[in-house]
């Protein structure tokens, strides 16, 4: 029975902290000054480091970007995509767009290189991540920009994206992305706000823990190929971290997509998502402790590890509270909440209240998790990619 208590207690507290908590300590961390490498980066404003200025002209010498759009059958939205590239306020000599095509079989090659990007890459179906390494390596410039095909970039995003990188401690850097139109249900713009706000603390101490594929750059000499089940997302800020480079969140570079309009296709993306988190977690050595700094591995547990295990923490917590049951009436109520949880999110199905979507979507959402993993296991690592529907 003590074994019982112990494992209810954890799971239950786990849960609570990794979503409650987590938040609660970042702030009391930044509070108190306690602020790590990335701290020391933000704590050092911009503006007292010097940019390079060009002898000749004395004006600010700025880094070349190349602009990576990974695109597969895009012919949507490409040609929109390409010129809002063009359109952004970033001088055009210094900026380098290239479209990599993950075997396309529409019109998307044919409509970028018309649209004007600088290279257009028509490769073999290979996956998002063999497209972006491609782009990476025939890429001129010194800051690599990557965005999704379906993203539309602030004029002024890029060049609030890239001006944390005049310190040589950052490798990283990924901006605010704003989701539009009807959600159907879906809350995923409502978590975002609430992910980026936890992001923007963790920005101020060790680095974030992870970013976002509609805006984010990174060096070009830091840049990791990684494999097809990869994801930019989740290993650049950890392996950056190894290397001492610092991942920051610049909530000025903005950038917006459409949401998935209903909550059965995001649970559909989110779970194509996590098919490679396994390979993620414990292939690629986030599991590894070594080269992290002890705050970056206290952020690195409390917002990833912890919420990759969130659907194995619900299923013990509610297994040990059926087995508390009699022991007081506080598991009594625990195993109610529990219930009222999955009632809550079974009627959201039918009922737009509130209580009810918000129930769906948690469920959903950490539902997503396990079967992500079911998937990995039963098909093998990811490679191809597809499309949210009704995102373009």
């Amino acid at each position: 029975m003590i074994l019982i208590f112990v494992l209810f207690w954890l799971s239950a507290g786990l849960i609570v902290f990794t979503h409650f908590g987590y938040p609660v300590a970042l702030w009391l961390l930044d509070f108190i000054g306690l602020g790590g490498r990335a701290g020391e980066v933000r704590g050092r404003r911009l503006s007292e480091i010097p940019p390079p200025i060009d002898p000749d002209t004395e004006e600010e010498l700025l880094p070349t970007v190349s602009l990576i759009i990974a695109a597969y059958n895009e012919e949507v939205v490409i040609e929109s995509k390409v010129k809002n590239a063009l359109e952004l306020d970033y001088p055009r000599d210094l900026l380098q767009i290239i479209v990599a095509s993950d075997g396309s079989t529409d019109r998307t090659v044919e409509i970028a290189r018309e649209a004007g990007a600088d290279l257009v890459l028509d490769l073999p179906r290979g996956g998002k991540v063999a497209g972006q390494n491609a782009a990476a390596e025939a890429a001129t410039g010194s800051l690599l920009a990557f965005s999704d095909a379906n993203s539309t970039w602030e004029p002024g995003a890029l060049s609030e994206l890239i001006e944390p990188f005049r310190d040589g401690r950052v490798g990283y850097v990924c901006g605010q992305v704003r989701f539009t139109g009807p959600d159907g249900g879906n809350l995923e713009g409502a978590y975002w706000r609430y992910e980026m706000r936890v992001r923007e603390m963790e920005s101020e101490l060790a680095g974030v823990t992870a970013g976002n594929g509609a805006i984010y750059a990174v060096r070009a000499s830091a840049y990791i190929p990684l494999d097809p089940s990869g994801s930019h997302d989740l290993s650049f800020p950890f392996a950056l971290a190894k290397r001492r480079l610092v991942s920051l969140y610049r909530p000025r570079a903005r950038a917006s997509e459409k949401l998935v309009p209903s909550l059965e296709g995001e649970l559909a993306r989110k779970r194509r998502m996590m098919i490679g988190l396994w390979d993620i977690v414990v292939g690629e050595g986030m599991l590894d402790p070594r080269g992290y700094s002890p705050l970056y591995l206290f952020e690195l547990i409390s917002h990833r590890l912890l919420r990759y295990l969130s659907p194995a923490l619900h299923l013990i917590a509610f297994l040990t509270n059926l087995a508390l049951l009699g022991q007081g009436w506080f598991y009594g109520l625990t195993m109610l909440l529990q219930v009222l949880l999955l009632v809550g999110a079974a009627l959201g199905r039918w009922f737009q209240i509130l209580p009810f979507r918000i129930s769906r979507y948690y469920v959903e959402v950490t539902l997503s998790i396990a079967l992500g993993l079911w998937d990995r296991w039963r098909q093998g690592p990811p490679a191809a990619w597809e499309k949210a529907e009704g995102t373009r």
